[in-house]
């Protein structure tokens, strides 16, 4: 059977780490951050972890299950 074609949009986005986590950037911080509140801004730096049912999914699209 062949290959799957990885799906482009979301291995830009995630990543998946060693430990088999699928990592992302926050949404929420490319404009209009006039509005929001430092510490709104502080945290939206900050890299997260999807949780392990979306960590599935997403990891099916990507062609790593």
């Amino acid at each position: 059977m062949p290959k799957m074609k990885s799906h482009r949009g979301a291995a830009k986005r995630f990543k998946v780490t060693k430990s088999g986590k699928v990592k992302y950037n926050k949404m929420g911080r490319r404009h209009i951050l006039t509005k929001k509140r430092k510490k709104r801004k502080r945290q939206l730096r900050k890299s997260a972890y999807l949780n392990s049912t979306d960590g599935k999914r997403i990891k099916k699209i990507l062609g790593r299950h």
